[in-house]
């Protein structure tokens, strides 16, 4: 790694804000020895742009000698960080390589066939003669050949131990802060009917320990690699045969790896293992600390490691979260540039939401809600609503006050589409989300205020997190909630003359600031510090609906605090039809419902 050339690795053309000073701070980091360097960088500091500048300071093949790695990897678990950066004109080097699943084969009449369901997935002795132009395999190849490879977190873990995508001298991981929870999601084994082939013939005994995971475990793993290796001696399969011996390849790789670390004497991992509908029911297998996990998707394949998020918030947390020994860990933290006046935060607490006090409290939201409504009548709002138990629960009753026409929810299937679609409506209307805290980007007019119903603290019905309480581990309990919160307040201010409030509704926050306060940047903490109570308009439904240019011209604007002093600004926006949109599917169940609550 060469750190003298990260000036003119630099992608843009002009440095903004700190990013010149970041920079410097970087390369003196890994310059005093760190093998890895954390790089706490607020909203509005341009991190893919900073990543682009360290992965070009990789060893390239003209200065490298021989069995030296060379080239970089940048990497992010989001998938809308990805898609941002192949949008990105100052980032068109970077090579991005997705799963296969995310390519059309070419061949005629399989054109909306995903390519790990094409024939050459399908047929054994299949010779593709278009396969040099394959929108996968060539996406592949390039990206295979090219200093920077871009991909998400995901697809860069499962291509470990790959030729194609070895050891290289640089990683670059953006968004790097649920790195720890990422990995044990990825590493976490579902063994169900919708993952296990032939689950009618393993159904599982019941399993109370580590033991009885063991021995069933194994048992499933014998059935898949016998069920595989018929599978692969069949000239031809069909497309259903084909996800099977996927699931068999994935359950093999999975529960070796499983079996192999916890009958490891001296492995770190720790596991829990959840079967609660009992004998013959689905089981799952989580990993506590899945440091070996890391070690062998992440850790290995690089010599220098950036990592970069607004909340990284210990250097020594984050650190034992993933496996990292402190000592060879460097950490550069960049200050805000946004004006604090510009991102208020308003308590407007009505009383706890966890789930005993979650019916009391919750209606006394919805009013204020409406009044927060009244205060920003022509501007686009978004609700963190935490669930979608909340969401159903306070869609319900703000329907119930007459203000369904400004609302907007989603459900699982369709929470993108519907994004996508409140985003893009010329009027005022409040999106209802779940689980939108991190990598969404509503600059300008896309939203000017935000309000967070809940404390977003891990579930404690999560079995993991009941194990890391059980040990005490508080301070990672209250540190993951604070990282949450913090992203979420950086949903609306994007750029440093954009302006946004953010309401608090949950007591639990204003307990959080104090238990967690020592954890907090220091932009942050300005912040809380500056935090104050709203002087919001008396609850009249009616005026919720009635913006500048409506039926009752209401007035646009941040609420004056309490204390009289003034909030983000007044903005006036456009005032079109307030058409309801909701479109809910029978099933409530998120993909990340296991490690988020969102049930």
């Amino acid at each position: 790694m060469d750190t003298g050339r990260i000036f003119d690795e630099f992608p843009a053309p002009d440095y903004r804000g700190n990013q010149e000073a970041a920079l410097q701070a970087i390369a003196d980091a890994f310059d005093d020895g760190n093998d890895v360097v954390l790089v706490r960088a607020p909203t509005g500091s341009g991190k893919s742009l900073l990543a682009r500048a360290i992965a070009g300071c990789a060893r390239t093949a003209g200065e490298a000698e021989a069995a030296q790695r060379i080239d970089a990897y940048y990497t992010t678990p989001q998938v809308s960080q990805l898609d941002d950066v192949a949008s990105d004109p100052l980032l068109e080097d970077l090579s991005i390589i997705r799963g296969k699943s995310n390519y059309d084969c070419i061949l005629p009449g399989e054109t909306d066939t995903p390519v790990n369901q094409a024939p050459c997935a399908r047929e054994r002795a299949f010779d593709c003669q278009v396969k040099h132009r394959c929108p996968y395999f060539s996406d592949r190849s390039i990206a295979s050949n090219r200093r920077i490879a871009a991909m998400t977190l995901a697809y860069f873990m499962q291509t470990a131990g790959s030729e194609i995508f070895g050891p290289r001298d640089v990683v670059v991981i953006d968004e790097a802060h649920g790195l720890g929870e990422w990995a044990e999601m990825y590493a976490t084994i579902e063994l169900g009917p919708d993952t296990v082939p032939l689950w009618d013939d393993t159904r599982p005994p019941t399993v109370e320990n580590l033991g009885d995971a063991l021995g069933y475990a194994e048992r499933v793993l014998a059935t898949c690699d016998r069920r595989l290796e018929e599978l692969r001696n069949m000239e031809d399969l069909s497309r259903a045969e084909v996800a099977e011996r996927d699931q068999c390849t994935t359950l093999s790789r999975d529960l070796g790896w499983f079996v192999e670390d916890a009958r490891d004497p001296d492995t770190a991992t720790g596991w829990v293992v959840d079967q609660p509908d009992g004998e013959r029911t689905p089981v799952t297998i989580k990993p506590m600390a899945p440091e070996r996990y890391l070690a062998h998707t992440v850790w290995d394949r690089g010599n220098r490691f950036a990592l970069l998020s607004a909340t990284i918030l210990s250097k020594e947390g984050f650190c034992a979260s993933v496996g990292l020994s402190p000592e060879r860990v460097g950490m550069v933290e960049l200050g805000h540039t946004f004006p604090v006046e510009n991102r208020p935060l308003y308590d407007v607490a009505q009383g706890k939401m966890t789930y005993e006090d979650r019916d009391e409290t919750l209606p006394k939201i919805a009013r204020t809600i409406v009044r927060i409504m009244q205060a920003h009548s022509d501007e686009k709002g978004l609700v963190h609503c935490h669930s979608y138990a909340i969401q159903e629960k306070l869609d319900g009753l703000l329907t119930d006050f007459g203000v369904a026409e400004r609302i907007r929810t989603h459900d699982t299937a369709d929470r993108d589409g519907q994004l996508t679609a409140w985003k893009q409506a010329d009027d005022a209307s409040v999106f209802l989300s779940v689980k939108m805290e991190e990598a969404l980007d509503l600059e300008g007019d896309l939203a000017r205020w935000q309000v967070l119903c809940k404390a977003p603290y891990p579930n404690t019905r999560d079995s993991r997190v009941a194990r890391r309480l059980e040990d005490d581990q508080w301070g990672w309990y209250y540190r993951s909630a604070l990282r949450t919160v913090i992203q979420a307040c950086g949903r609306v201010v994007r750029a440093p003359d954009d302006y946004g409030a953010t309401y608090l509704a949950d007591s639990s926050l204003l307990d959080l600031f104090e238990r967690a306060r020592h954890e907090m940047p220091g932009w942050f903490e300005a912040q809380v510090d500056r935090m104050s109570e709203p002087d919001l308009p008396e609850f009249a439904p009616r005026a919720a609906l009635d913006g500048p240019g409506g039926r009752g011209g209401g007035h646009s604007g941040s609420p004056t605090t309490s204390s009289g002093s003034s909030g983000a600004g007044t903005h006036s926006g456009g005032s079109g039809s307030r058409s309801r949109t909701s479109s809910r599917s029978s099933s409530r169940r998120s993909p990340m419902a296991d490690v988020w609550d969102t049930e």
